[in-house]
């Protein structure tokens, strides 16, 4: 697929997926007019380079743990300094506080759900008791 469908099938921009091409995040075969040309399997590679993006986690890092989330799972422990452990923990850490922030909040309105659909039931049931 061309940089346009990449584009619309992952609701990321062109000029991004360039700049990932560039970071060597995702990769792209030439055409002989030049257009780049993606397969299928970048679709979800550009979808966790997002998520882990919005998870705080610079290029530089996403780039060296990517080929962890493949099958199957290549590690390259050569490339794990002092200060990489140190940012892969700190955002370990505040993924973990935003899913549990994210699981109050999915709970709180799971619990106001049921009660307005609770509450919609019984005025249903009351309305069709009075005919």
């Amino acid at each position: 697929m061309r940089i346009g469908e990449l584009s619309e099938r992952t609701g990321t921009p062109r000029r991004l997926l360039r700049y990932y091409e560039e970071q060597g995040l995702i990769a792209a075969e030439r055409t002989p007019n030049g257009y780049r040309e993606y397969d299928d399997v970048n679709v979800a590679r550009v979808m966790q380079i997002r998520g882990l993006l919005d998870a705080g986690l610079p290029t530089r890092i996403i780039k060296q743990i990517l080929p962890c989330l493949d099958e199957p799972r290549i590690i390259h422990l050569s490339d794990a300094t002092p200060e990489m452990i140190t940012t892969l923990e700190l955002q370990r850490d505040r993924m973990t506080a935003r899913i549990n922030c994210l699981t109050r909040n999915r709970d709180a309105v799971a619990e106001y759900l049921d009660a307005v659909r609770a509450r919609s039931g019984d005025a249903a049931d009351r309305g069709q008791s009075t005919r």
